[in-house]
């Protein structure tokens, strides 16, 4: 059974990448790194292209490329809760030298940037949230005409390459059954394709890019890391959208339990927070990669179907956007929908409420009445004249100040009666006074237009 070396989905959405065979052997000590402060925390790949469709690992001297080589320099920060001053640390110690302050700087700063840096392009989409968030994505790349240097957080999908001859989708899969081995049946010719693996496939709106060619220029290799970019941020939005349509199944088969264990882990909320961070990061390309496209146009070395390629990358950015734009406004009426909820569960329980009022406020009222420590209450037994007209004084007292307080509760409805009267009223006046003005206006007209008979 033939076996095949691919990349899986592991942790927080990212690619646990298994080692590819480059499509030349090289003997292990070539590729060794030298000794950084940073070891085992920051991860550092090298190769060297010959521009025919082979790449081949090197040493990590950041050299340039010689004829039609090309090299290709990517360093992957830990995805870590730390500050950005260490992620900057991190690059000093892996590229320092020959790259200077600025060109670190260029690197490691947050928000979107384009532009020339010491003779190198260098563009960036780094968004400022938390490096530990799943949606926090870094991506910078310094571009020279032999050499790109590439800086990502944590592991980036499908930024590998797959051997030409070598791809997963050309292949004939078969299924790992368990139970055959138990049989002891013959083996199925074909790449096995584990579930994981299936599942991961099946996830993505793009597997026909899941095997990527190898770059033959740099401008291939500057689409490539781009378009893994846009890549990871489709798969981050289809794993939303998925979670999103189980999250709705769920709310429409449970009950009072779900929906409160939803309102209390603020579930929506924080999903929207995602969104809109995930909007943030899809704005940055929007700034940066038409930039970046225009300033490709004026090199020689950049060819010129990699710039349609950019163009349809800025493309599936803007789409993703109104995606996601979908989707924050889906959250937004999920989450009005438990609002209301949680608003009608309450206005029943005030009608509970209400109705216990209703039966107890009558029994209030009799027992404070009859309570008083005043004299003539009847069947008290209270006949003494001094104080027999107490009970009564106080009952007078009680319906003078309902009267008042019924009173201001009335007062405007009663205003704004009254106000119409009036105006009813006025207008009224005003088209009589109007009518028997006009009246008496024809009627003159007609005198003076009648001849006078003597």
């Amino acid at each position: 059974m033939d076996s095949v070396e691919e990349e899986v989905p592991s942790g927080e959405g990212e690619m646990e990448e298994l080692v590819r065979p480059s499509s030349t052997n090289v003997p292990a000590s070539v590729n060794e790194h030298p000794p950084s402060h940073f070891a085992g925390m920051v991860r550092q790949k090298a190769y060297v292209f010959d521009g025919f469709g082979n790449y081949f690992n090197k040493e990590w001297d950041l050299g340039e490329g010689e004829g039609k080589e090309f090299c290709w320099y990517h360093v992957e920060l830990p995805k870590v809760r730390q500050k950005c001053s260490q992620s900057a640390q991190h690059l000093i110690d892996v590229l320092c030298p020959p790259l200077k302050l600025q060109d670190i700087l260029s690197l490691a700063s947050n928000g979107p940037f384009c532009g020339h840096v010491d003779g190198a392009l260098v563009f960036r989409v780094n968004s400022p949230g938390p490096i530990s968030s799943s949606f926090t994505f870094r991506l910078a790349a310094r571009i020279t005409e032999k050499s790109v240097i590439t800086v990502s957080l944590g592991r980036v999908p499908r930024l590998g390459f797959s051997p030409v001859g070598q791809s997963l989708l050309s292949e004939i899969p078969s299924v790992e059954n368990p139970s055959n081995y138990k049989r002891g049946s013959t083996k199925r010719s074909g790449i096995v394709i584990k579930e994981h693996v299936l599942e991961f496939l099946l996830t993505m709106n793009h597997s026909e890019e899941a095997d990527n060619p190898v770059p033959k220029s740099i401008s291939n290799l500057v689409v490539h890391v781009i378009d893994t970019h846009v890549d990871h941020l489709e798969d981050v939005v289809t794993k939303l959208e998925m979670e999103l349509e189980t999250v709705e199944l769920e709310l429409d088969r449970g009950g009072f339990a779900l929906k409160k264990e939803m309102l209390d882990d603020r579930r929506f909320p924080k999903m929207h927070l995602n969104l809109q961070r995930l909007l943030q990061v899809i704005a940055h390309g929007e700034q940066v990669f038409p930039r970046v496209k225009e300033k490709c146009l004026s090199k020689s070395w950049f060819l010129s179907k990699d710039i349609n390629s950019l163009d349809e990358l800025i493309g599936r950015l803007r789409r993703l956007k109104e995606n996601v734009g979908f989707l924050a406004n889906r959250v937004t009426a999920i989450q009005a929908g438990l609002d209301s909820w949680q608003s009608e569960q309450i206005n029943k329980k005030l009608y509970y409420l209400s109705f216990l009022s209703i039966v107890f406020l009558p029994l209030s009222v009799i027992t404070g009445v009859f309570g008083m420590n005043v004299g003539g209450v009847p069947w008290t037994m209270q006949n003494n004249p001094e104080v027999k007209d107490g009970f009564f004084k106080v009952m007078v007292l009680c319906v003078a100040m309902l009267l008042l307080v019924l009173l201001c509760f009335l007062f405007p409805i009663l205003y704004s009666h009254v106000m119409a009267w009036y105006k009813k009223r006025f207008l009224r006046r005003t088209w009589s006074h109007n009518r028997r003005s006009c009246r008496r206006t024809i009627g003159i007209q007609e005198r003076s237009c009648c001849p006078r008979i003597d």
